[in-house]
């Protein structure tokens, strides 16, 4: 779809800071200016996380104009974001200030450009989020260095709201204070909405303000939203608070600065915020567009200044691709599986929109339990009602689920506990997001883990198949959904009956066999094998959707029908289902093996566009076909 899409170069910018000698409306204009861009940049990338960028865009002008010392130099005052949501507007603002290169702008979510999270490979961009919660301990071991290699540095660092769920921010609070830590600020971007919904009905954080203070911080509150109020704040923060670690809890708006994302302009009743991420409808962005605009040009007319020459191109927005999503598929098989099995119970971590549980929690509410962003708590109270016979299914993206909560995953195994753990957004795709958000390494995280099994279904019906198994099987599951929607190739694939350990034949070909798991590689390998036809290879394509269950009769005779064997995986290659494989080969003892190679990702995952990134990594149809090519015994004419 092609559309018009304006953004403010750089010259603009410079005539707001060089223009506006009021500090608050040259931070006020600055900010507006910088929304406009990452506006800007989301709507080119279609996608990317508006509403949280929006509400912090006036703290992160105000630091970044007014507050800091010297914060481009090696030695000066820091600045990071430990939400990390709200990077496309912190990308805009340092692009505006020269502080990273005009063009990335155009380059959000793109292979080589802008990371849809922090990324330290930036310049100015001081640390990586990943779970939720690391940055005011990350915060404090920057103290601590500064102090051992003396460095005078004053650090700032927001957090999300949502974000305070997670237990490691409460950690990291009385060690600050034992260390009288008076360079730490902690800003809490306070827009009461975690993703998609209120804070307060998800896990209510009740009085911050004394549970900061409790901890000894300094605690001052303000309008985040305000240049003026969060002047006087930190004035107050530098005159009182001195020598002590202090929180400024900054009552903001998601999506603040226009009425068209303003949390503000929700109607009545509605508990999903419809802009925390994705591309606003073209609609919704000319009306937003126009807004900042008109904000920006009254500030410039009051100083007597010229409005606003925003550049102008037309632009082709990323189309969506077709297709069910396993997810979805996923909630409605479970929904139909516990009308008839009343065991089962369902928890969430604050991701109820992209687990597929909206229906769940619609038709079963007593038997949902939303945990908010608190996996390990939530790991550790799915234990607790299986110890009552219960069955719950826990859910988060993977990235968090295999991570966090392993140690109470484990837990959960050495007490016999049977809960299925749910994972979507499994693997590198999509990896618009970047590599936070990319799980890759969870078959090794969670394979070893006793009693527990690692499924990954290729398509809807075996997504269904595999709702019945962990309802019915004995041992807990480990859920694995890729969540891009499912392939024509994948779809079409059906299902045949699951049984552990045992793979299928999707493609009948010759001796070259290839061994693979859930959509993304299936359909990879597949079109390979049609690209290796044309080269006279024919390939033989196994779907076997068990990552770290393997059955030695079934693999004997695949190993048989065999001269080269290929494991292709959608995870990092050490610890992954071909080091299964491989194990399982060696030790069959077989006379005939075949010749084996893994293929997988062996660095850590890049962002960018689904083609950009598979292709990258060497997972794409025609990077596998070169590499199955390139595998091929010499002495055989293939």
């Amino acid at each position: 779809m092609n559309t018009t899409l304006a953004w403010l170069p750089a010259d603009e910018f410079t005539r707001i800071l060089n223009g506006i000698p009021d500090r608050h409306d040259r931070s006020k204009a600055f900010a507006d200016a910088a929304r406009i861009n990452t506006l800007y940049s989301i709507m080119r990338a279609g996608s990317g996380h508006l509403g949280s960028s929006f509400s912090a865009a006036d703290t992160v002008a105000w630091l970044l104009l007014e507050e800091m010392r010297s914060p481009f130099e090696p030695d000066g005052d820091v600045y990071f974001s430990s939400k990390g949501h709200d990077a496309p507007g912190l990308y805009a603002a340092l692009i505006a200030l020269g502080a990273l290169p005009e063009d990335k702008l155009h380059q959000l979510r793109r292979l080589g450009g802008l990371p849809g999270h922090p990324d330290v490979s930036l310049p100015h961009m001081h640390a990586n989020t990943g779970s939720l919660g690391m940055g005011i301990s990350k915060a404090k071991g920057m103290i601590l260095a500064d102090r051992l290699i003396g460095a005078d540095r004053r650090v700032y660092v927001l957090t999300g709201d949502g974000e305070l769920q997670e237990g490691q921010n409460w950690e990291a609070l009385a060690g600050a204070v034992h260390r009288d830590m008076g360079e730490l600020t902690v800003i809490v971007d306070h827009n009461k909405i975690q993703s998609d919904t209120w804070v307060a009905d998800v896990s209510d954080l009740g009085d911050l303000q004394a549970k900061f203070a409790a901890f000894g911080w300094a605690v001052l509150r303000c309008d985040g939203n305000s240049a003026k109020d969060l002047d006087a704040t930190l004035r107050l923060r530098e005159k009182e608070c001195a020598g002590r670690p202090a929180v400024v809890i900054a009552d903001t708006v998601k999506g603040a600065g226009c009425t068209t994302f303003a949390a503000t302009s929700m109607p009545e009743g509605e508990w999903r915020y419809r802009f925390h991420s994705g591309a606003p409808a073209v609609e919704d962005y000319l009306a937003a567009h126009r807004e900042l605009v008109a904000s920006v040009d009254g500030l410039l007319g009051r100083h007597g200044l010229a409005p606003l020459a925003p550049t102008t191109a037309e632009a082709v927005l990323p189309a969506k691709a077709t297709g069910p999503k396993l997810p979805e598929v996923y909630g409605r098989a479970l929904v139909e599986r516990a009308r008839t099995d009343e065991r089962i119970v369902a928890l969430d971590a604050d991701l109820v929109l992209d687990t597929g549980l909206i229906p769940f929690s619609e038709a079963l509410p007593d038997r949902f339990f939303e945990c908010g962003i608190a996996e390990q708590d939530m790991v550790s109270m799915a234990g607790g009602l299986a110890s009552r016979g219960l069955l719950p299914f826990a859910h988060s993206f993977s990235c968090f689920l295999h991570a966090r909560p392993n140690e109470q995953m484990y837990n959960n195994a050495s007490e016999r506990r049977k809960v299925v753990y749910v994972g979507s957004l499994a693997g590198l795709i999509p990896a618009a997001p970047g590599h936070s958000h990319q799980a890759v390494r969870d078959i090794s995280a969670l394979g070893a883990i006793p009693g527990l099994v690692l499924l990954e279904p290729a398509n809807s019906a075996e997504t269904e198949a595999a709702v019945a198994f962990c309802a019915e099987t004995d041992t807990s599951v480990y859920l694995r959904l890729v969540s891009t929607p499912v392939s024509e190739e994948a779809e079409s694939l059906g299902a045949q009956p699951l049984a552990t350990g045992r793979g299928r034949v999707v493609r009948q070909g010759g001796r070259t066999v290839a061994i693979g798991s859930g959509p993304i590689v299936l359909t990879q390998l597949l079109r390979a094998a049609d690209l290796l036809a044309a080269e006279g290879v024919d390939l033989t394509v196994v779907a076997l959707p068990w990552l770290n269950r393997v059955d030695t009769a079934w693999l004997s005779e695949t190993a048989a029908e065999a001269d080269e064997l290929f494991v292709v995986e959608n995870h990092y290659t050490h610890g992954g289902q071909a080091d299964l494989i491989a194990r399982s080969l060696l030790e069959l003892g077989a006379d005939h093996v075949p010749s084996f190679a893994g293929i997988g990702l062996t660095e850590v995952p890049l962002c960018g566009t689904e083609a950009e990134v598979l292709d990258a990594h060497g997972l794409s149809a025609h990077t596998l076909a070169h590499r199955i090519r390139a595998g091929l015994r010499p002495s055989r004419d293939s």
